[in-house]
């Protein structure tokens, strides 16, 4: 990956449905360049997925869940990211084992996804962040 992807992946991380014609404008290259650099990047699982980032008025809120010393949790990553209102799952060091990223409709839902969470054995603690607001980077 060069300095050429970076400019296209910075890009398509603020908006993906940003046309590629558009794309090759702003970076001073073609528009068979970009699409060829993004099928390239989609085919070395450099790009996993286009996805979309809503405003919904929801609830959104990452649950931080720490789980038993034994416990494999590409399992259970796998299995949670199946839930509805999830919309990441992300495995991560420190103090928590795995992260939820939900965007729930009320508080009532995400407390029944948090008490879902909490019903696994695997589970030994969840630790929950309301997200306040965002901005794309």
């Amino acid at each position: 990956m060069d300095e050429l992807d970076r400019q296209i992946l910075d890009i398509l991380r603020r908006d993906a449905r940003t046309p590629y014609t558009e794309i090759a404008d702003d970076i001073g290259t073609s528009e068979g360049t970009v699409r060829n650099r993004v099928e390239q990047l989609v085919e070395d699982d450099v790009i996993e997925r286009f996805t979309v980032a809503t405003r919904t008025g929801n609830v959104k809120a990452m649950v931080e869940i720490s789980v038993d010393v034994n416990v494999q949790t590409e399992g259970l990553t796998e299995r949670m990211a199946d839930w509805t209102m999830v919309d990441f799952v992300w495995q991560v060091s420190g103090e928590e084992d795995i992260v939820l990223v939900v965007d729930a409709t009320d508080t009532s839902s995400l407390n029944d996804l948090i008490t879902r969470a909490r019903e696994l054995e695997e589970v030994v603690s969840t630790k929950t962040r309301l997200i306040l607001d965002e901005w794309l980077g």
